[in-house]
C-alpha cells in the first residue's frame, strides 16, 4: 500500500509538509493502544540485541539525525521496530532554519536534498521533552546530536557546543557533536584537526560519563578521515559517525533541471552508498575494535545494513529511505536480519 501511496499522493506534496504530516502518524504511533499494536507487528527478535559502548540496543539499526530534530517522536519511532533514534541536531539557540522551500526529492535516484538548516527549538525545549521520556518506561536508546547556532560565530562555537552537551548529555544515552552539516555556514570548516581538537576536548569535558561521538563529512579527503578518526580515539572519545550528507552531484539519474532546480544542500540517500561504505572502511582501519563506529548514508535494505556491520560497523542509522519505504521500514530490515542472524 505505502508504494502505491507514495507515487499518488505523497510526492504531489511538498516535501517538508508530507514529512510534517507523517511525523503526526509516527507520534500517534508511541500512543496506547496504538503502542501495543505497533510493537506487537515491529518489534526486533532478540537475536538482533546489540551492546555498544555500554548500551544495549534492540536492533543495530536505528534512525539517523535530522528525521526528529526536536525529540517529539522517539516513542512512536521505539514502536515502528527502529533500535535507537538519534534526535537533533539540536542548537543552543532556537533557530528557524533555512527559508523553504528546503527539502526536495530525487526519486529517481531515491535520494534526497535538504538544505534545512538545523531547524530547531532549540537545547532547552529538547531537554524538557527528554526529561518527560526519562519519567516513562521505554526500549529505545536516544541519542542527542549537537550542532552550532547559526547566530554564533565560528569562533566562539566551542562554548555554544558545551552550552548544549552541559544540558543535555545527562538525558542521553549517548551525544553528537555535529561539525559536518553542509547547510550552516563554516561549519565544515571546525572539521580540521587543529579547530576540531580543542572543540572535541571541551565538549568531552562537558558530556562527562556520557558517551560522546564525532559525525563527519563524505566529501573529507581520505588522509582527513583518518586523522579524525585518529584525533577522535587520543581525545577520548567513543565513536564515530560516518557519514553525514554530501555536497557532491555526481552520478545522479535524475534530470539535470530537476536538480539544478533543488540548488545546494547535502545530498543524502542511495547515491551516498558506496562513499559512505569506503568512509566506514577507513575509520574502522584506524581505530581500536572498542571503538564505536556508526555507518549511516546509503542505507535501504536488510542487505545494506548487513553489508556495513560486515565492514565493521557497530551500528547502522539511516533516514531517506524512510521516505520511500514507508513506516514499516524498519521492520521490513530487522525481519531480513533475523533471517540471517
Amino acid at each position: 500500500m505505502y508504494p502505491l501511496l507514495f507515487r499518488t499522493v505523497l510526492t504531489r506534496m511538498d516535501p517538508e509538509s508530507a514529512h510534517h504530516a507523517a511525523m503526526v502518524v509516527i507520534r500517534l504511533a508511541g500512543i496506547p493502544p496504538f503502542s501495543w499494536a505497533a510493537r506487537a507487528l515491529t518489534r526486533p527478535a532478540q537475536a538482533l540485541a546489540t551492546e555498544v559502548m555500554g548500551l544495549a540496543f534492540e536492533s543495530p539499526f536505528g534512525v539517523a539525525a535530522g528525521f526528529d530534530k526536536d525529540a517529539l517522536a522517539v516513542r512512536g519511532l521505539s514502536a515502528l521496530g527502529f533500535g535507537h533514534v538519534e534526535v537533533g541536531t539540536v542548537t543552543a539557540i532556537p533557530q528557524a532554519g533555512n527559508p523553504r522551500p528546503r527539502l526536495f526529492r530525487l526519486v529517481p535516484d531515491r535520494a534526497v536534498v535538504n538544505r534545512m538548516g538545523f531547524n530547531n527549538h532549540g537545547a532547552d525545549a529538547a531537554a524538557r521533552r527528554l526529561r518527560v521520556l526519562h519519567r516513562r518506561a521505554r526500549r529505545v536508546v536516544i541519542g542527542v546530536n549537537i550542532g552550532k547556532s547559526r547566530v554564533v560565530d565560528v569562533a566562539d562555537a566551542t562554548a555554544d557546543y558545551v552550552h548544549s552537551a552541559t544540558l543535555l548529555a545527562p538525558l542521553a544515552d549517548y551525544l553528537v557533536v555535529n561539525v559536518s552539516s553542509p547547510n550552516t555556514p563554516g561549519l565544515r570548516g571546525l572539521q580540521a584537526v587543529e579547530t576540531l581538537r580543542p572543540l572535541l576536548e571541551a565538549v568531552r569535558a562537558a558530556a562527562g560519563s556520557t558517551p560522546l561521538l564525532v559525525k563527519i563529512a563524505p566529501d573529507l579527503p581520505d588522509d582527513e578521515i583518518t586523522a579524525i578518526a585518529g584525533l577522535a580515539v587520543d581525545v577520548g572519545l567513543d565513536g564515530l559517525i560516518a557519514t553525514n550528507t554530501t555536497i557532491t552531484r555526481a552520478g545522479l539519474v535524475t534530470d539535470e533541471q530537476i536538480v539544478a532546480a533543488a540548488g545546494e544542500g547535502g545530498l543524502s540517500g542511495a547515491p551516498l552508498k558506496a562513499r559512505a561504505l569506503e568512509v566506514l572502511s577507513i575509520v574502522r582501519s584506524v581505530v581500536p575494535r572498542q571503538f564505536a563506529v556508526v555507518s549511516a548514508g546509503g542505507v535501504e535494505t536488510a542487505a545494506d545494513v548487513r553489508e556495513r556491520l560486515a565492514a565493521g560497523a557497530d551500528l547502522v542509522q539511516g533516514y531517506t529511505a524512510f521516505l520511500y519505504r514507508g513506516p514499516l521500514w524498519a521492520r521490513q530490515i530487522n525481519r531480513g536480519l533475523a533471517r540471517d542472524a
